[in-house]
């Protein structure tokens, strides 16, 4: 018999929920109703981070709907822009210090080695800050250490998914380029503090994943271009407050992609200043802050003659496609691209240079491989890019080798 059951008189009896349970059982249901009656009344969450909404974790993911859970929860809380300005409020107006945003004041950094402690092999995910705050105004986005302290893939593993993407797309007789936008961190670590919660295993990480991987994947690796331009550059490649290149990142890239597939066809580029705008920066957003930057965008004319580029503002979760009549200085081969937000700084000069190409977001691989296959096999070129914190930190489960092989399958039945 349950202790339940018992009467109440029984030294064994014991309720089914004590005040405890109870607390617990509300505390469960506000976790789940909260963000489900936020939206009922209308209110809508926002992204914060260059990134979309956490999805909903399904149940055949095992353990990994319970991890889950928290990441969709967090990011589905409808006033969640509001609560981070008001404990950065807070924290500068009482405290007179900016909120630590997922730092621990006072403790030792993970990897930092002070103290002459070990650092804990598994680092607590919540000791790392959304925003690392360098010299000089300077702001580093959180991920750039914690992805790489944090892999959700082994180095080994992310290799041998690029060179499975590589081998399926070459087998159907396309063309494969893979280009690692690097980032801010990397390309400006002189900027970065002095000690940052997850210094040391960032930096090992770092070190190995640019060692190996460009060498074993083929890949293009963006940072001597970037290096170069900063140097003839009076402004820096990257801005303080934002995790993008700017468009002559951006515009680099596409340079570097064109000369790959057609070497010398950029002689004919006449590149101009472009028009100027602002752009909301991702990276204060994180610390409840709004602030913009001036955007200088280029004009590309591909054979010297009239402007090509198109501004189409896109994250590409929807496939945005650019056409246009080829023209001399052009790739006239169809191409298609898997690409995250770091393109949306090259798409103008992508559309002035290809004269057919389509760009998807990496997280369509996963929600629809046939869909992207089909996408893909329309192209004779194949193209990645891919940012530096995702990729070192295994976060594009597009990597994983059943997603090669499907598409791969797709781009066998339509070989070029």
């Amino acid at each position: 018999m349950h202790e339940a059951w018992l009467p109440r008189e029984h030294p064994l009896h014991r309720p089914r929920h004590g005040a405890k349970q109870y607390v617990a059982l509300v505390c469960a249901f506000l976790f789940f109703a909260a963000p489900v009656l936020a939206w009922t009344l209308g209110a809508r969450a926002k992204p914060l981070e260059n990134r979309p909404l956490a999805s909903f974790p399904s149940v055949t993911e095992g353990w990994g709907f319970f991890t889950g859970l928290n990441d969709w929860a967090s990011d589905r809380l409808a006033f969640r822009p509001q609560a981070v300005h008001a404990v950065e409020g807070i924290s500068e107006g009482v405290f007179g210090e900016p909120a630590p945003h997922g730092s621990e004041p006072g403790g030792t950094p993970v990897g930092g080695g002070g103290g002459g402690e070990q650092p804990p092999s598994t680092p607590d995910p919540a000791l790392f800050p959304d925003v690392i705050r360098g010299e000089d105004g300077w702001l580093f986005l959180g991920h750039d250490v914690s992805y790489k302290c944090l892999p959700d893939m082994e180095l080994d593993r992310i290799i041998t998914g690029l060179r499975r993407w590589r081998s399926v797309v070459e087998a159907s007789g396309r063309e494969f380029r893979l280009v690692i936008a690097p980032d801010k961190s990397t390309v400006y670590s002189e900027h970065m503090p002095d000690e940052y919660v997850g210094r040391d295993c960032m930096r090992r990480l770092r070190s190995e994943f640019w060692r190996r991987v460009p060498e074993a994947t083929g890949a293009i690796d963006m940072r001597p271009t970037l290096r170069e331009l900063d140097r003839r550059r009076d402004d820096p490649v990257f801005t303080k407050i934002d995790t993008h290149w700017r468009h002559a990142g951006g515009l680099a890239m596409v340079r570097r992609l064109a000369e790959s597939l057609d070497p010398g066809v950029t002689t004919t580029w006449k590149v101009e200043p472009g028009r100027t705008y602002q752009h909301r920066a991702d990276i204060p957003a994180l610390v409840g802050k709004d602030r913009e930057w001036t955007v200088r965008s280029y004009s590309l004319a591909p054979d010297g003659g009239a402007d090509n580029t198109r501004f189409l503002g896109s994250d590409f979760q929807e496939p945005l496609r650019l056409e246009s009549r080829a023209r001399p200085g052009m790739i006239d081969e169809p191409t298609r691209m898997i690409a995250d937000s770091f393109t949306q700084f090259a798409s103008p000069y992508l559309a002035a240079s290809f004269s057919d190409i389509t760009i998807a977001h990496p997280d369509n691989v996963l929600s629809d491989p046939e869909g992207v296959g089909r996408m893909l096999a329309e192209g004779e070129v194949v193209t990645f890019e891919f940012s530096e914190r995702f990729l070192a930190g295994g976060r594009y489960a597009m990597l994983a080798p059943d997603m090669a092989e499907r598409v791969g399958e797709i781009l066998k039945r339509n070989p070029v």
